[in-house]
């Protein structure tokens, strides 16, 4: 294992800061968005399990918040409904030739994510 990290978001935030447009376009893929628009009353706890996932990846790779722009970290999920990363750009770079894995919860008004790294980061 090369990295591991957690995020706890709160939905409440992530419903308020849901308010002004702009932020979905800035933190959140196009794949994301358009993911967010077919949950309805379930979009501000997505939204937040989406945020916190990108958070949880920058800490397993030992990164702060800033230093990868978050539209290169993508959630998506499977056919099956598991969720997975899609990281492109800056993201995909400093992941290397590792693999990230994702697993994502919410309940009470919070959300949770825990990214696990594996493999060697490729060296320039």
């Amino acid at each position: 294992m090369r990295g591991l990290g957690i995020d706890l978001c709160d939905v409440r935030r992530i419903e308020r800061a849901l308010e002004n447009p702009r932020f979905l376009e800035r933190y959140y893929t196009q794949e994301e968005r358009a993911y967010l628009r077919q949950r309805g009353q379930a979009a501000a706890c997505s939204a937040a399990a989406m945020f916190a996932a990108k958070e949880a990846f920058l800490k397993a790779l030992g990164l702060g918040i800033g230093s990868v722009a978050l539209c290169d970290i993508g959630v998506s999920h499977e056919p099956g409904g598991a969720p997975a990363y899609r990281l492109t750009g800056e993201a995909l770079q400093r992941l290397g030739g590792g693999r990230a894995y994702l697993s994502l919860t919410h309940e009470a008004g919070m959300a949770a994510a825990v990214c696990v790294i594996e493999g060697e980061a490729e060296h320039a």
